[in-house]
């Protein structure tokens, strides 16, 4: 695993890091999830939440007020209640509090059954974790999927943000899903932040937390220092 940190602006502190799939000398994540097949996505999804807990715990990353970031594939979860037990267990004998783990959905993968989804949603938040759309806007999950799910965080697009200074469009999108999410209670998360311009575009937006190469790239096994743009 790397970690990249998303970071609140405004507090100046990080939000969370997310833990991401490296190969076991950091080969990139594109080069490890296109030897995932529908044979071993269960087995390879229950390992990266393993690994991600246990790198988390090793880094000490607890103590540093921030959450921890993990990807699903909801794909690879069969059953929701019985998925969970190795996180719950794996949590539980390294000391890891649920409520500071965020279960993203990879909106990549097509969802094929939204009761499925819902029902994953409703039995992780039981056991306090929080939920979390990744990339929403350039998957297959929709408003209406949003409306129907309840998460407590919504990750935009790079695409979406990318040179979104230059972007009237996005930028209104961006301005009406703020809003939107501040209506429905839930935190809204620009990803790919690469330029101050970006940064400054999206913090007029209304959104304080923000993930990208500006603040910091991903770390292989271990928590890069975080650079806050001047101002901030």
């Amino acid at each position: 695993m790397a970690f990249q940190p998303i970071v609140d602006v405004n507090a100046r502190r990080i939000f969370a890091y997310e833990a991401l799939v490296r190969g076991l000398e950091g080969e990139s994540a594109a080069s490890i999830l296109e030897r995932v097949t529908a044979e071993n996505r269960y087995r390879f999804d229950q390992s990266c939440r393993v690994k991600a807990i246990e790198l988390a715990v090793k880094l000490n990353l607890q103590q540093t007020g921030a959450m921890l970031s993990i990807n699903f594939m909801p794909g690879a979860v069969y059953s929701p209640a019985a998925c969970i037990q190795l996180t719950l267990k794996t949590a539980t004998r390294l000391g890891f509090p649920l409520d500071r783990i965020i279960f993203e959905i990879t909106e990549s993968e097509e969802i094929v059954d939204r009761q499925h989804l819902l029902g994953i949603v409703d039995e992780y938040r039981k056991h306090g974790f929080r939920m979390a759309m990744d990339d929403f806007g350039a998957g297959y999950a929709g408003l209406n999927v949003l409306a129907d799910m309840r998460i407590e965080i919504v990750k935009l697009d790079m695409g979406l943000i990318r040179k979104i200074q230059e972007r009237p469009a996005a930028l209104a999108i961006v301005r009406s899903m703020v809003d939107l999410c501040r209506t429905m209670k839930i935190d809204i998360i620009a990803e790919g932040i690469e330029t101050v311009e970006e940064f400054r575009a999206v913090r007029g937006c209304g959104v304080n937390l923000m993930q990208g190469f500006l603040f910091a790239h991903p770390s292989f096994e271990s928590l890069p220092e975080v650079s806050f743009p001047a101002g901030v």
